[in-house]
């Protein structure tokens, strides 16, 4: 296994913790105490999952996650004592693959770690496999090969998990998914209230593949039902 994960926490003891759960589980971890620190850790090119908390000094968890995204495309789990959707929603929307409230379950987090470093060997920067020809559907252009999406041409930078939900519903023109089976076959976990955590990704997606988000041409939600991308 040996998968380098970054945790972050202004609590030394939380970071502790973490750490000996992940290296009883074989993980390798880096360890930082502010955003500040995380953005240096975060260019370790060995670095396959980040670990970060909200409310830290120098630069809080989410300013953080911003500007780690701007370089990095590996998973971020944000991990807060907020329990709010509206506080999960704000993670999410910033650029966090998952969220978890303190204190957690150690072995929930351990799931979610697992969860999200199997998607991101699979469909991530990391060990990408072929799967296919090209899915060509008006501006869109989806190459599985490569784990790319073009639009007009040019390609987008997605994260893991946007990528596995363009994959899944790329490669189902037309058909509608509800949400919860977004979520379970993206995530790979039962579908419990889940409906805000698959919203965000989608519109995320939308902001980059929409000439207008707000009235999209290809990701389209049926209200009610779920989302799909329209046959072009």
């Amino acid at each position: 296994m040996n998968e380098c994960i970054l945790v972050v926490d202004d609590d030394k003891e939380i970071v502790k913790a973490i750490a000996i759960l992940l290296e009883k589980e074989g993980y390798r971890v880096l360890k930082a105490y502010n955003g500040m620190e995380a953005l240096d850790c975060a260019l370790d090119p060995t670095l396959r999952l980040i670990i970060i908390d909200v409310m830290m000094p120098q630069l809080d968890g989410l300013s953080a996650v911003m500007k780690i995204r701007e370089k990095r495309n590996l998973p971020i789990i944000v991990l807060s004592a907020k329990s709010e959707d509206s506080d999960k929603v704000l993670g999410l929307s910033m650029g966090a693959d998952d969220y978890v409230t303190k204190p957690f379950n150690p072995q929930e987090l351990v799931a979610r770690v697992r969860s999200q470093l199997r998607r991101y060997t699979q469909l991530g920067d990391v060990n990408a496999q072929g799967q296919g020809g090209e899915i060509i559907n008006g501006r869109l252009c989806y190459k599985p090969e490569e784990r790319v999406l073009l639009v007009d041409g040019e390609p987008v930078k997605l994260t893991a998990t946007e990528l596995k939900i363009v994959d899944l519903l790329m490669r189902n023109l037309g058909r509608i998914f509800p949400a919860e089976e977004i979520y379970r076959r993206v995530w790979n976990e039962e579908a419990y209230a889940t409906e805000n955590t698959v919203m965000v990704h989608i519109r995320r997606i939308r902001e980059k593949i929409e000439l207008n988000p707000k009235e999209p041409e290809y990701l389209k939600v049926v209200w009610g039902i779920g989302y799909k991308i329209e046959k072009h």
